[in-house]
């Protein structure tokens, strides 16, 4: 753990060149002597904060993955619907899965180069995107099945106070309207690409993940149908993705992806700009667990696509 010891060293470097770290052979059990490794690489940890989708918390810091595991999570970048994302996340393994519970990362680099070969990936960067998130009010669900409920804006934005969510959703670059049963909807409009300063270029940092497909296997949302489902996605002039457009923007990241297949003890380290990461959905046999507790790192403020850096 030394920050100046060989280990240290060998994980900075292999972060800063390629982007991600896959830490094995730790003997560590607890999430806490994981998370001291991860800070090896990860020297600035960020919060979950107001306009975020929150996640329970396991140790200081150290927050569960947030979506029930025979849900499909499509590749992405972490926190790419607000303003403020986060230069890397972590991962640490305290209950596997060998052979079924690893987590796909893909290159992003070469998924940028080769969506922007074609004629949707070029509209992309033309039109950019518009992240449409409807956040349902905890009090209006109250002696109720929770069907169709993703994430209650008393949650999201850490308040019961109607006007305080509407502030703290603006001050992260949401537009904000109310619906019937005190339904907060937001609105978030940007690039489809952000400026990575290490690269000196522009890479691609949305996703499908953001679309009401994210949904298609997951719990009591996925009884409702597409256009009434809690994230719908669409380009930055408000029109619609066609089934073929759709198509395209996931087998670019499928076509880099490769597993990380955890054991227990090991610590991932992933650039949230060079990588996409998702996994597919897992079903658990009898006496089967999968746990892993996510960290995110340095938190920054999106800029965007720079129009001199493609």
């Amino acid at each position: 753990l030394e920050p100046d010891g060989e280990l240290a060293t060998r994980m900075r470097s292999v972060f800063r060149d390629v982007g991600l770290v896959h830490l094995v052979n730790t003997g560590l059990v607890e999430h806490s002597d994981m998370r001291a490794f991860a800070r090896l690489v990860v020297d600035a940890e960020m919060p979950y904060a107001a306009g975020a989708n929150p996640r329970d918390v396991l140790e200081p810091n150290v927050y569960e993955v947030g979506a029930p595991l025979q849900a499909w999570l499509h590749y992405h970048h972490e926190m790419a619907y607000v303003a403020t994302s986060t230069k890397m996340v972590a991962f640490l393994c305290k209950r596997e899965l060998p052979g079924r519970g690893a987590t796909f990362v893909s290159d992003n680099v070469r998924a940028t180069d080769a969506l922007l070969a074609t004629d949707f990936g070029r509209k992309l960067a033309r039109l950019g995107v518009c992240y449409r998130r409807d956040l349902t009010d905890r009090e209006a669900f109250t002696g109720r099945e929770p069907v169709g409920v993703y994430n209650h804006w008393q949650r999201s934005l850490g308040t019961d106070d109607p006007d305080v969510a509407e502030r703290r959703a603006r001050r992260k670059g949401l537009q904000t309207s109310w619906g019937p049963d005190r339904l907060l909807r937001t609105r978030y409009y940007t690039s489809a690409f952000e400026y990575f300063p290490q690269l000196g270029r522009n890479l691609l940092y949305s996703s499908v993940a953001d679309h009401s497909m994210w949904f298609d296997t997951w719990p009591l949302v996925d009884q409702l149908p597409p256009d009434e489902r809690p994230l719908w996605m669409t380009f930055g002039d408000d029109t619609d993705f066609t089934a073929d457009e759709l198509r395209e923007y996931v087998e670019v990241y499928d076509r880099f992806g490769s597993p990380i297949d955890w054991r227990v003890g090991d610590v991932g380290i992933i650039c949230n700009y060079r990588f996409a990461h998702g996994r597919p959905s897992i079903v658990l046999g009898e006496d089967e667990e999968r746990e892993l507790g996510v960290l995110l790192g340095e938190p920054f403020e999106r800029v965007g696509a720079l129009p001199d850096r493609w």
